[in-house]
């Protein structure tokens, strides 16, 4: 009987497990890490981005992503839609296309693969025959032409990928028709570019790498005209009136030809080194578009002058008299001009230039050309990410003061919306509002709303102009001076360098009650904050404390303090800091937590802990944790390779211990076997299996850092007896000792006069010693204690005080409940005894059902060493749920993760990408997009040899999404045979990556 209701309650269980828990990998924030291609549908509005590590991105208006990712570990080289399709095709460095589709499943678009297909030369041909340069996808819609290192030019039928060996142009054809007099027919070299004559379909131009461009009519198969061109080409242009072709070329030159008419030599009209005289850079990507009214607009890509400026990374714009040489940060990857008007033939009105490092876009049509700020895309790691606070349900009030200030810094962008506005967000409006706050290397804070599937940035806090560093804050990198040539402009945000690496951002706490923000640096700076609507003048003086509290015997040999300016300082709108707290040594601060209803901020480092009335500006509390026999702590983090040799040391030494320890084991274990045995055989009936636990090693006292820092906290519970609740403030450190301190604060009306004092209650010291990475107090409900304010606010219900609390203490290897005042054991949950895992990030989150708003449990979000993420419920500390999340490889990723109060999770997947997760059924944020059919489709005027199945059903201007879809399953079922090995069907394999599946 005891049988079947234990059964039943699991089975219950399981059931709420269903409601309240299940893992997504949703969206992913922020730039992609090593782009290598650009693409751009002017009919969908969307954007495309491949990177070097197989995957490909598409971008439409806000909130409207997908994302996919070719089996192959290989870089995409190139990206091209099909004019007026919802397909795609990319070309990856090993030589393989990939065609993609955007389809519509429950109401949803899809990206998904549908077929993938390699060049193939005849037997015994060299592999630069089949190598493909050059990709385009014909305006007909059912062609691609691909040229290759060989220099020929092979047809390609889509979406089947089906090769129309008839119509190829081999590079014999093309040789037999150039002119004698042209160099006596030398090789031409791999075709470098393909173009399509803008108001003719059958002529094709097709440049050589030697620098003959030749067009190709596709209906005669003939070549009806030659460009002599003798320089290195880079890239071609055709105007939009066909009437006259660019050539850019390597020495830094670009060639005007006229080819209307029908002589089949072409004229030069025009050759021109933008430059000057002297040795430039080659020009790789040219493009000339028309204006309605007065001279076109012209775009070119590289061509500076080579000794000077040949390391500089610029597009040059021309229109009229006005000439610009945007200067970028980072490799220019590939760009694209937008143009207004039906069809999207008009005016030329934002340039968009992908970098190694963020996108820009540049407004065309208002006077200074100045950017467009991205709703995405953003480059998070402008300056290094150093670490980040997520902050949820955000008052609307401090939301609206921070979007203000934030607005005040945006005033050199350009008020034109974003120019790509494809695809529809089906995404709910998220149901709150949530801040994530970066900290960077060059000592900024960075604001984002989070709330949604796009990152978007709000505002920006600078901490360097507390401090004297060596930056000149009169400089001015954006605009260059008055008659310079080239005339540079300095555009984008990416910046890598740092004035002051001491400046770097380590810890950040944020009361969204009451404004007050905190943030704590490398160099042992603690600034506290205040959110003000008007600029300010103030002076912000320090107060030191001293960690090591006069031991003796201990130099610091790391870097020194920064110096705080003496002179007032005039802080803009926003967060401004009005106190200023350094440690001694400056040591990076390991620790920081702000409880803004009592005015204090605690903060930890290697060396100890000290707390700071922010009201009356003074230290209450300075304790050193410094081990006596630790001196790695005084070395400060730029001199630790002097430590490798003792670090091994240790590891050695422990590694013995471990065995003798497990050789002792065994040998008393072998003896207790068959008895343990039978006692298991006799109570496995009535009891439930406990997992096999592996014996752990006590870590030695003098390990190094056992003195440092991990958590603080702050309480209000029960420390000297079961009656009276008194404020508290405990400290866990990586020896895995906690201390305890309790905390008088005056009353309201005297607390700006008479001071707070700290009287130490309790320590303990875990047997272990593995590393306190957290403290919780449960209140007699076993409910975590509410935030400061937030009961004030009546937005928790008030703690129950009737009840006893408990003391939850989350070392790295288990979690362990202590009742409260007494501080005696009560229950624990082993975590590296059964896994060999260890905690490296914790956090407390709501979990709600998705079935009913009227349950939910509170719980802790684990993460592990292993990339683990588990759910460990309150007050119980039982074992919920686990989930892999992140390679154990990727260290850094593990140690940037952080957690949300509603089972939301980010973390770092590169430089510039966050991952966003959840753990919860019901806090889902994940991309929701459709894509449909673009209703203006190409002109029916096609060529008329065009071979197989292009059809003007096809092009028919009256088509809609089903009969696209099905077009295109019929197409698969007659040729998947021809595009994918082994006959598997294309879409068995295609992969459905959008949307965070």
């Amino acid at each position: 009987m005891k049988r079947f209701r234990r059964h039943g309650q699991e089975s219950q269980r399981e059931r709420i497990k269903q409601e309240l828990y299940g893992f997504n990998k949703t969206v992913e924030h922020g730039f992609p890490h090593q782009p290598s291609a650009l693409g751009f549908s002017p009919s969908l509005q969307l954007l495309a981005i491949g990177t070097r590590s197989g995957a490909i991105k598409l971008y439409g208006g806000p909130g409207v992503e997908f994302m996919g990712l070719h089996d192959e570990n290989a870089a995409v080289t190139q990206v091209h839609f099909l004019p007026h399709q919802v397909e795609l095709v990319t070309l990856l460095d090993d030589n393989s296309l990939h065609m993609w589709t955007l389809r519509a499943h429950h109401g949803v678009s899809e990206l998904l693969e549908i077929g993938r297909f390699t060049l193939t030369g005849p037997p015994g041909a060299p592999p630069s025959v089949t190598c493909v340069t050059a990709v385009l996808a014909h305006s007909s819609g059912d062609l691609l032409l691909l040229g290759t290192e060989g220099g020929h030019v092979f047809v390609v039928k889509v979406p089947g990928f089906r090769e129309l060996e008839e119509r190829n142009i081999s590079l014999e054809k093309v040789t037999n028709s150039v002119p004698e007099e042209y160099g006596g027919r030398r090789i031409l070299e791999h075709v470098e570019s393909l173009q399509e004559n803008p108001v003719n379909q059958r002529q094709v131009l097709i440049g050589y790498g030697r620098g003959l461009m030749v067009i190709w009519d596709l209906d005669s198969q003939s070549a009806i005209k030659h460009i002599p061109a003798t320089q290195q080409l880079e890239s071609v242009w055709w105007t939009e009136d066909g009437g006259h072709v660019l050539s850019s070329h390597s020495d830094g030159s670009y060639c005007r030809w006229k080819v209307a008419g029908d002589d089949p030599q072409s004229e030069q009209e025009k050759s021109e080194v933008p430059y000057g005289h002297f040795p430039c850079k080659a020009i790789s990507k040219i493009i000339q578009l028309p204006t309605e009214q007065g001279p076109p607009f012209l775009f070119l890509s590289g061509g500076m002058p080579r000794a000077s400026y040949g390391d500089r990374h610029c597009i040059s714009v021309i229109h009229s008299k006005t000439h610009v040489a945007l200067d970028f940060t980072s490799r220019i990857i590939d760009f694209f001009v937008i143009r207004d008007g039906p069809g999207h033939t008009g005016e030329p009105s934002a340039l968009v230039v992908l970098v190694e490092e963020e996108l820009v876009v540049i407004d065309l049509q208002t006077e200074g050309w100045p950017v467009i700020q991205t709703p995405y895309l953003v480059p998070l790691h402008c300056s290094a990410i150093t670490c980040s606070h997520h902050v949820s349900a955000i008052p609307l009030k401090l939301w609206e003061r921070v979007l203000s200030a934030g607005a005040l810094q945006n005033t050199h962008y350009s008020k034109k919306p974003w120019p790509m506005t494809g695809g529809q967000n089906l995404a709910p409006d998220p149901p709150q509002r949530d801040l994530l706050l970066t900290g960077h290397e060059d000592g900024t804070v960075r604001f984002w709303d989070a709330s949604g599937v796009c990152l978007y940035p709000m505002y920006k806090l600078s901490t360097a102009g507390v401090f004297l560093t060596d930056s000149d804050p009169n400089d001015n990198l954006n605009q260059g001076t008055e008659g310079e040539w080239p005339p540079f402009r300095k555009v984008g945000c990416f910046d890598p360098y740092s004035d002051d690496p001491r400046l770097g951002i380590q810890k950040i706490h944020l009361c969204k009650y009451s404004g007050y923000l905190t943030v704590a640096g490398t160099a042992g700076q603690i600034l506290v904050l205040e959110l003000n609507d008007e600029a300010a003048e103030q002076t912000v003086e320090a107060t030191v404390a001293d960690l090591l509290q006069g031991q003796e015997g201990f130099r610091w040999k790391g870097h020194t303090r920064l110096e705080v300016r003496e002179e007032p300082v005039t802080f803009p709108p926003g967060f401004q800091p009005f106190a200023l707290v350094q440690c001694q040594p400056p040591a990076v601060v390991t620790a920081l937590t702000l409880h803004s209803e009592w005015k204090l901020v605690t903060f930890g480092t290697s060396h100890g802990f000290g707390l700071y009335d922010y009201q009356q500006k003074n230290n209450v509390l300075v304790r050193c944790t410094l081990n006596p026999s630790d001196q790695l702590a005084m070395e400060g983090p730029l001199s630790r390779v002097k430590s490798i040799k003792k670090s091994l040391r240790q590891s050695f030494r422990r590694i013995r211990r471990s065995r003798v320890s497990l050789r002792k084991h065994h040998v008393n274990n072998a003896a207790k076997l068959q008895q343990a045995n039978a006692r298991l055989e006799a109570e496995l009936a009535e009891m439930e299996l406990a997992p096999v636990q592996r014996k752990i090693e006590p870590r030695s006292p003098d390990d190094s850092f056992t003195g440092l820092v991990r958590t603080l906290y702050f309480a209000d519970t029960f420390l000297s007896d079961s009656s009276h609740n008194t404020p508290s403030l405990w400290a866990g450190t990586n020896g895995g000792s906690v201390f305890a301190y309790q905390l008088r604060l005056p009353p309201v009306e005297c607390r700006g006069e008479d001071p707070v004092t700290a009287h130490p209650a309790k320590e303990i010291q875990l047997m272990h010693r593995a590393p306190v990475v957290g403290i919780l107090v449960l209140d007699g409900h076993g409910s975590p204690l509410p935030e400061p304010l937030e009961v004030a606010h009546d937005l928790a219900r008030s703690p129950d005080m009737q009840g006893s609390h408990s003391l939850l203490v989350i070392s790295e290897e288990q979690f362990k409940v202590f009742t409260l005042p007494k501080v005696s054991a009560k229950m624990k949950l082993k975590l590296t005894a059964i896994d060999g895992s260890r905690v490296r990030r914790v956090g407390v989150a709501w979990f709600g059902s998705n079935r009913t708003d009227d349950y939910g449990e509170s719980g802790l979000t684990v993460l592990t060493n292993q990339g683990d993420l588990h759910v460990v419920s309150l007050p119980g500390v039982k074992l919920q749920v686990q989930y892999p999340c992140i390679r154990r490889e990727d260290v850094s990723g593990i140690a940037s993760c952080v957690f949300t109060k509603h089972g939301q999770g980010f973390y770092l997947i590169s430089p510039s990408e966050f991952e966003r997760f959840s753990l919860s059924a019901r806090c889902v944020v994940e991309p929701r997009s459709l894509v449909e059919v673009p209703s203006q489709t190409p002109s029916a005027t096609l060529p008329r040899a065009l071979p197989d199945g292009a059809s003007v059903e096809r092009r028919n201007s009256t088509r809609d999404g089903v009969a696209v879809l099905q077009e295109i399953q019929k197409s698969l079922e007659v040729d998947q045979t021809t595009f994918l090995e082994n006959g598997t069907s294309a879409l068995a394999r295609g992969k459905v990556l959008s949307n965070g599946d």
